[in-house]
């Protein structure tokens, strides 16, 4: 089966959620979706299709490169680990890659909540993924 049949229902929801640049395609048995979301909901809609399809992502035939579009700069949040550097993921969860870590005390802006526990977040030097809510503090 190929992929984009498999995966039909997220690359639907990819294409009516208003990514801009929306490129999907296959190569060597990955499918790649890649794109600006509108928002962080958009973006985080996909992921929650994803994982539907895909519970827990344990497959790995899906890569997704999609950032989000901010009209007006988030709210911002200190980076609180005891001593190492928080990992930015690729998606929310453990089991996604890193794409990118922020050091301890580093502020850094909070685009959307994905969940209690994963927040969207982009660093200084424009690295977008998601963060362990718990080693993120709220400043004003």
């Amino acid at each position: 089966m190929a992929l984009t049949t498999k995966y039909q229902r997220l690359i639907e929801t990819a294409q009516s959620s208003g990514i801009a640049d929306l490129q999907i395609g296959e190569q060597e048995g990955v499918l790649h979706i890649r794109g600006t979301a509108p928002n962080a909901d958009a973006k985080n809609k996909l992921w929650d299709v994803y994982n539907q399809l895909d519970p827990n992502y344990l497959s790995g035939d899906v890569v997704m490169n999609v950032d989000v579009t901010t009209q007006e700069t988030g709210s911002k949040a200190r980076v609180i680990t005891q001593n190492s550097n928080l990992n930015i993921r690729k998606g929310p969860g453990t089991e996604q890659p890193i794409v990118g870590k922020a050091a301890k005390d580093e502020i850094i802006t909070l685009i959307s909540r994905a969940n209690d526990q994963w927040w969207l977040v982009r660093t200084a030097d424009g690295e977008e993924g998601y963060c362990y809510a718990q080693y993120l503090e709220p400043i004003s």
